[in-house]
């Protein structure tokens, strides 16, 4: 498992000390798995270890650790312990922080033996070892319209998923989701520059003008997937128009229009919970590569 060392970062900044809670083992049938990880403060807390009896009393511990330091240690088995009917086991991992750890970060959280030698995300022997998230998923957003509000606010909490959300004026943004990056830029087409080119693109602005443009931009710089909002009609007008511009009919073709899942409808929340499901099952188009030129 991996660290988020940004989401973890922009926590602190916002709220000063706070106590990161960790499954560093779970046995059985758990509500999440080892590596899952929230984060409490006085007030608040961000993330979920599973919900239910178990969170509440995780919730409990963090905040006495913020007042009395730690690390600590605790083995919940969820029967006995918790009454839920789950029948596995957890061990929690809470720790104080006041600032970001050096990564990877391996660090001695009970007993006294000495440390063993650890790969990846391993706890063992007391001492427990992580590493700088890996894999995360670029996903930008261009449109900040109640389509490109609704993918934000899916879309971000999910892990490994790194949300960029593009539209040209600030003016035409709502809430902003925490941890989401906001890009203002006049000309987007011009943006998809900065993109990675690995990157998820989902394309839905307020101009179908500005959508093929972004669409050319981005068989230009190459991405992982790309999806466009809008009908069959529009999507054929697009394949001919972006033909005449010089890209191949199999390069074209990765582009997926509609976005979402066409049986969910078009409500906004449901073209997103769509998008989400296609990006977690890994159903998007292959990766398509720039320079794909007839």
């Amino acid at each position: 498992m991996s660290f988020d060392t940004t989401r973890l970062g922009a926590l602190i900044a916002a709220h000063g000390p706070v106590v990161r809670v960790l499954v560093a083992e779970a046995r059985g049938s758990v509500p999440r798995e080892a590596g899952t990880a929230m984060v409490v403060w006085a007030d608040g807390f961000d993330g979920t270890i599973g919900g239910g009896a178990l969170e509440w009393r995780a919730l409990g511990i963090a905040r006495e650790v913020l007042t009395a330091g730690g690390p600590r240690v605790a083995r919940m088995p969820l029967g006995p312990a918790l009454a839920q009917c789950c029948g596995g086991a957890v061990t929690l991992v809470f720790e104080r922080l006041d600032a970001l750890p050096d990564l990877p970060w391996l660090r001695r959280v009970e007993g006294s033996r000495p440390a063993p030698d650890l790969r990846g995300f391993a706890f063992a022997d007391g001492w427990l070892r992580e590493e700088a998230a890996a894999g995360v998923r670029p996903v930008w957003i261009w449109g900040a319209g109640h389509v490109g509000a609704a993918l934000a606010d899916v879309l971000t909490p999910l892990p490994d998923i790194a949300v960029t959300w593009v539209d040209v004026a600030a003016s035409r943004f709502g809430v902003v989701p925490d941890g989401v990056t906001r890009l203002v830029a006049a000309d987007m087409p011009r943006a998809m520059a900065h993109a990675p080119g690995d990157a998820h693109h989902l394309v839905l602005t307020y101009s179908h003008e500005i959508d093929l443009a972004l669409c050319h931009a981005a068989l230009g710089r190459g991405f992982a997937s790309c999806g466009v909002i809008g009908s069959a009609t529009k999507w054929a007008r697009f394949r001919s128009r972006l033909m005449a511009l010089g890209h191949e009919k199999q390069a074209i073709a990765r582009i997926r229009c509609p976005i979402g899942e066409p049986s969910f409808g078009k409500h906004p929340q449901a073209i997103a919970v769509g998008v989400a499901a296609s990006l977690l099952s890994g159903d998007a188009p292959a990766e398509a590569h720039g320079g794909t030129r007839a």
